[in-house]
Parts: C-alpha cells; sequence; structure tokens
C-alpha cells in the first residue's frame, strides 16, 4: 500500500503454540500471512522444563517442542516476526482489518488472535512489594532459587498442583494454600500431592499479608471459616511465595471487537469465529474447557483452516 503498510491474506498474533499451530496450517492453505510475537515464541511453554502430555512427544521440554513447532512451521513458508502488536482496527466500509506493530503496520483481510494469557495476582498485601523478590508466578522459572527452602503455594487448580509437585522436588517443604475448601485439580495429581510427604494441604486458608526487610521474613495466614489469622515468622529470604491463581487473557486488542465471558475470556464458535467477521481467536485467550499446549494447536488449526474459508479458499478436509 502507497502509505507503507504490508497487505497480507492473514495476520496471526502469538506466537506461542496456538499461534504457530495457525502459521502451519495458514501456510498449508497457501495464505499470505505473518505471525507476530511480542517477546518470545511459545510464552508460557517454554518456562516448563517437562512436559508429559502432548501426544506422541513424551517426557518434551517446553524450549524444545516449541522450536520443533517454529521449525516446522518456517519449513513450510510461514513468515515470523518479532514484533510487538499494539492494536487491531477493522474498517467497516471494507471489513479488512489494519494491525498496527512496533515496527510495522499490516493490511489483512483476516486476523487470528492468539496472545494467551497471563498470571492473576491473588491480591495480599506485600505481593506487588515482593514480586520478583520473594513472590513469583513460575515455579519452573524460580524453583531453583528455593532449592532447600520453604515455599509456600497460592491456588487449588491444576495447575498450582502440578508446581507444588514440581517444587516438593527442590523445596524443603511446600504448604498449598487452598482458598477452597477442596483442591479443583484432577484426581490423580491430588492423590500424589497427598501422598508426598513433603507437601502440606491447608484448605479454606488464604495468605493475607507478607512483610519483610529486601526479601520476605513473614507471612499471615487467615483462616477462611473461623476468619482467625496467625503469623509465621521465617529469616529473611528463607522463604518463598508461589502464586498460582489462574490467568488473565489478553484480550485488550480486541476489546471493543468481541464478546468475553464473565472471566474476560473470549467467547467464540466452534470455528473460533468471534462476533467480528474475519477475527478468529485461538488458544488460552479463548473461552472453554481446557488450556493444554494440546487444545491450543487444535484451535490454532481450526482457527487457520476458518479463515482460509472465511477468504474463500481450499482447506484442508
Amino acid at each position: 500500500m502507497s502509505d507503507g503498510t504490508i497487505s497480507k491474506d492473514l495476520v496471526i498474533v502469538g506466537g506461542g503454540p496456538a499461534g504457530l499451530s495457525a502459521a502451519i496450517y495458514a501456510s498449508r492453505s497457501l495464505l499470505d500471512a505473518v505471525t507476530l510475537e511480542r517477546e518470545a515464541l511459545g510464552g508460557q511453554v517454554i518456562l516448563t522444563s517437562e512436559i508429559d502430555n502432548y501426544p506422541g512427544v513424551p517426557h518434551a521440554d517446553g524450549f524444545s517442542l516449541v522450536d520443533a513447532m517454529r521449525a516446522q512451521a518456517e519449513d513450510l513458508g510461514a513468515t515470523i516476526v518479532m514484533d510487538p502488536v499494539d492494536s487491531v482496527e477493522r474498517d467497516e466500509a471494507t471489513g479488512r482489518f489494519r494491525v498496527s506493530a512496533a515496527s510495522a503496520s499490516y493490511d489483512a483481510a483476516a486476523v487470528i488472535v492468539a496472545a494467551g494469557a497471563t498470571p492473576r495476582h491473588a491480591g495480599f498485601e506485600g505481593e506487588e512489594r515482593f514480586a520478583g523478590h520473594g513472590v513469583s508466578y513460575c515455579a519452573t522459572c524460580d524453583g531453583m532459587f528455593y532449592r532447600g527452602k520453604h515455599v509456600f503455594v497460592v491456588g487449588g487448580g491444576n495447575s498450582a498442583a502440578e508446581e507444588a509437585l514440581f517444587l516438593a522436588r527442590l523445596a524443603s517443604r511446600v504448604t498449598m494454600v487452598v482458598r477452597k475448601d477442596h483442591l479443583r485439580a484432577q484426581a490423580a495429581i491430588v492423590r500424589e500431592l497427598e501422598e508426598n510427604e513433603r507437601v502440606e494441604i491447608l484448605l479454606s486458608t488464604s495468605v493475607v499479608a507478607l512483610d519483610g526487610g529486601e526479601l520476605p521474613s513473614r507471612v499471615t495466614l487467615r483462616d477462611n471459616v473461623t476468619g482467625e489469622t496467625r503469623t509465621l515468622d521465617y529469616d529473611e529470604g528463607s522463604f518463598g511465595v508461589f502464586v498460582l491463581v489462574g490467568r488473565v487473557p489478553e484480550t485488550g486488542l480486541v476489546a471493543g471487537l468481541v464478546e468475553t465471558d464473565d472471566a474476560g475470556y473470549v467467547v467464540t464458535d466452534d470455528r473460533m469465529a468471534t462476533a467480528t467477521p474475519g477475527l478468529f481467536v485461538a488458544g488460552d485467550v479463548r473461552s472453554k474447557a481446557l488450556r493444554q499446549i494440546v487444545t491450543a494447536a487444535a484451535d490454532g488449526a481450526v482457527a487457520a483452516t476458518s479463515a482460509a474459508s472465511y477468504l474463500g479458499l481450499p482447506v484442508e478436509g
């Protein structure tokens, strides 16, 4: 285009498993597409040390799995650019999209948003103060810093349970702090936790405050049934808190173009289509029952074939 805007059939926003899967299927559908990633290909997946539930690739680490996805996409002709996207807009007159990134702007007939989600904060006093210095949101990233120490895991879902089991390999003791009166994790994972002698599970309990100097030395817990609180004192830096209470979907780019559910995830149909024609969503940003690598990859495949069909091109059957 005359103003320097790059014209594409499809722009894919996000280079995680959903975005890379979409890039693979877009290439196979002969779409002129570009995949834009803000920080690092793979997103949260590259922080995972071991993946044992992706079919056909047992005991893979996240970085290697994502690198294989990238290589496959590029071998098929996909274009992947490291460039953060600032906005996604739709021209109502033409039905085309303008995707503005830091280094370039794109004019596209269709867009797939696979921007993922970021860790949700628990909201206790001192959480922001000690973030990165006693409070972490990724056990596989920061677990080594707490080798031989006591760690608290805030959360009761699958992610929290899996991370607690990982931390139990490193820490001297793991205390799960669960707000509800039960764990929401899968039964098999709960059984592993209950059988692990390093793991303690505190139900109906919340962390209400952290305090200390440069590093935390005191944690205050509340019994959510009685309302009573108790404070535990430690040597500074001898414990840590891992907050694993879910994620916040990255929907800001398309906030005015999509419908969201009560948790803020984008509502789509089974073709990954949103309320806006030509705009598709895939992966963790989408409202669905299960958020795993395999479902993200499936979402990306469906979104890309749906985009090709939207553009009137033949798709794989």
